[in-house]
């Protein structure tokens, strides 16, 4: 079992070569376990600890809005109506959103004082938004066409084991 203490990312390795590290290390966990809700959790420790994120969550799709699930940072609203913020606005159109400026978006929501820009991505099943990952950073235009393919990795896999 991949244990969450060995999760050490040395700082000289590029960002794909972390991404590679962090994805594997979630392919073992998700592997060994069933249920989703630590899984999840896992996975929310792993992106934020292993990439530094600000905040790093998943939101469950419940009809009109989301609600919060497992996540790493700081306290975070726990109600999103559908198309409010960033996350509500990517339900809506189920696709990733990148956002470089969080101050820049209209209607947007902030988590953390210090969270710059913010990436949103869907995972699907059956057809339909079931979760949302959400991702803060404390960088302007921090994440990159290499983030959301990785994360999009990340979804794929949540979505084999929803």
């Amino acid at each position: 079992m991949v244990m969450l203490e060995n999760l050490v990312v040395p700082d000289s390795i590029s960002k794909q070569e972390r991404y590679n590290l962090l994805l594997n290390q979630m392919r073992t966990l998700v592997h060994e376990e069933n249920d989703i809700i630590a899984n999840l959790g896992n996975i929310a420790a792993i992106l934020h600890h292993g990439m530094n994120f600000t905040w790093t969550g998943f939101y469950f799709a419940r009809d009109s809005e989301l609600v919060l699930g497992p996540f790493q940072g700081v306290p975070a609203r726990s109600h999103i109506p559908k198309g409010e913020g960033v996350c509500g606005v990517a339900y809506v159109k189920e696709c990733a959103t990148i956002v470089d400026d969080v101050e820049q978006f209209s209607g947007y929501i902030p988590c953390g004082e210090f969270d710059k820009s913010e990436i949103v991505l869907p995972a699907f099943h059956q057809g339909e938004v079931v979760l949302m990952l959400n991702i803060n950073s404390d960088k302007f235009k921090n994440f990159t066409a290499e983030d959301l393919k990785n994360l999009q990795q990340v979804m794929h896999l949540i979505e084999e084991i929803l």
